[in-house]
């Protein structure tokens, strides 16, 4: 039984890695051609592209629910139509082809090229989003696409791309332009990456598969964990506060990674906080009720637990052997420890909360750069207060590349409420063991030569001749005492014809 398992392992590994070299083969094909077209010819495909994504995500947050069991259509909706228009408003206006700036002051000319096909690695949690998002980017960029989906996502991901796909050939886009691998496995994902027609590498997923991506060799885009500490500050409007962060935390069951995942309260205003979290209904948690959800998120410490990713509280409550009322939308628990092996302090990626109480502002950002280091340095911080110095010590102190002042963390760090760029691959940093902070777009998937007119004189100083006779008067002195031992003279002191070769050279150079 265990043989035929490998083989059929093996078979499937063989036909996804036959699909993908093909999709590459394609893509390669196309983009060559692709990168001769003008900047309105690329700006009118994107257009179509997006627009048709658009139509269609409805449909498809409908299907991503069905496939995954994570998440809620009417959420999954939201990020769609983020990933498909609000990526399009952002990067519409972008020059991504030939000549894209010229500073006649400085005489500098900017010319944008391509990377050429770009592997793009989709996650379960934000399928069909991502694969909106990545395919809008690349092709602004001039880039082809090739994208590997995840197992548990494979329908959605690849409707998706064929909704891209069919709307970019209808806009004039070369076949091919937009490929997939229909059946992935992580031996063709690996083969992907290290295929060497891949130029750039946009990795969303687990760390380990970015990890991966960084170590293929190629020029890659991955993104760290979060693990979104939101601290309440006693000068926030705690009402308006605690509802956006309750609707921020079930939006889509907590499946973004910008998503808070602890609530960090000054001790002001703990008691009307607490009121707030159960007038928009969140459960909290006995002892015994703690301990029995610590052995759900994480029954391996350290670890968390994929069945409760993206499914609601009751569903999760109802797993532990919890009973909670209806309409009950997240679950916490009181905590004072901050560790990997402490369940309730980790990324969960549900509507589950810890909520730890600060004595001062001090505390506050302790806990906060605690909760940080165990996973989650680099990506987003969340804030509620109404003092900008409390605001500018959170930026300039915290490990993040992200601090989201009075929104919601989820949706606010891919730019849905705030100016932030619209994208669903957000950089961590150096903090994170990223190359960028930044939100990726467009920009990021070009390079750019530039070629720069000479506008400053530069005199070239000659060598002074002081240096020349030196060097000549070292090479005359060499040359007597050669000559001198060649003839074997006896008794000599080099040191004194040195000394009067020297003093002869000197006076003939002063007449």
């Amino acid at each position: 039984m265990r043989k035929e398992g490998a083989k059929l392992e093996l078979d499937n590994d063989s036909t996804s890695i036959k699909e993908m070299l093909e999709a590459v083969r394609l893509a390669k094909e196309a983009q060559a051609k692709y990168q001769e077209f003008s900047q309105d010819q690329v700006d009118r495909i994107v257009k179509h592209v997006a627009e048709a994504a658009y139509q269609a995500s409805e449909k498809l947050a409908r299907i991503a629910v069905e496939e995954t069991g994570m998440g809620v259509t009417e959420h999954k909706k939201i990020k769609n139509e983020l990933g498909s228009m609000g990526v399009y408003q952002s990067i519409k206006d972008e020059k991504t082809v030939g000549i894209i700036s010229e500073n006649k002051k400085e005489k500098i000319t900017e010319i944008a090229y391509p990377f050429g096909v770009i592997a793009g690695i989709v996650p379960t949690t934000n399928p069909t989003s991502t694969a909106f998002f990545k395919t809008l980017i690349s092709l602004k960029s001039q880039n082809a696409i090739v994208v590997s989906p995840h197992p548990s996502a494979v329908k959605c991901t690849v409707e998706a791309l064929q909704v891209c796909h069919d709307a970019a050939i209808e806009a004039g886009a070369p076949e091919g332009i937009i490929g997939w691998i229909s059946r992935p496995t992580m031996a063709a994902t690996t083969e992907l990456m290290h295929h060497q027609d891949i130029q750039l590498i946009l990795a969303t997923g687990g760390g380990g598969l970015v990890r991966a991506a960084y170590s293929s060799g190629k020029p890659a885009y991955g993104v760290g964990p979060g693990n979104v500490p939101v601290y309440i500050d006693r000068s926030a409007n705690v009402s308006k506060a605690v509802k956006l962060i309750v609707d921020s935390k079930t939006f889509d069951n907590g499946t973004i990674c910008a998503t808070e995942q602890a609530i960090v309260v000054h001790k002001n205003v703990k008691e009307m906080t607490i009121r707030e979290l159960k007038n928009n209904g969140a459960y909290f948690l006995s002892a015994s009720e703690k301990a029995l959800l610590e052995n759900v998120i994480s029954p391996i410490r350290g670890k968390l637990n994929p069945a409760i990713v993206g499914k609601s509280a009751e569903r999760i409550a109802s797993m532990s052997g919890i009973k909670v009322p209806a309409g009950t939308r997240i679950l916490i628990a009181e905590e004072d420890s901050i560790g990997k092996e402490i369940p309730f302090s980790i990324e969960k990626l549900s509507p589950i909360f810890a909520l730890y109480t600060a004595a001062d502002l001090e505390e506050a950002k302790k806990i906060c750069q605690e909760l940080l280091n165990i996973g989650g340095r680099g990506h987003s911080l969340a804030l509620h207060t109404n003092d900008d110095d409390v605001t500018r010590m959170f930026g300039l102190e915290m490990p993040v590349s992200r601090v989201l002042v009075n929104t919601l963390a989820s949706i606010g760090a891919a730019g849905a409420t705030t100016g932030l760029t619209a994208s669903l691959t957000l950089g961590c940093g150096s903090y994170g063991g990223n190359i960028t902070a930044d939100n990726i777009t467009a920009r990021h998937l070009i390079n750019i030569k530039r070629i720069a007119y000479g506008i400053k004189d530069v005199e070239i100083p000659k060598p002074s001749q002081s240096i020349e006779k030196r060097v000549s008067n070292d090479e005359i002195v060499e040359q007597v005492i050669k000559k001198a031992t060649g003839n074997q003279m006896k008794n000599i002191d080099t040191e004194m014809i040195t000394q009067l070769v020297k003093s002869v050279i000197e006076q003939y150079q002063k007449s």
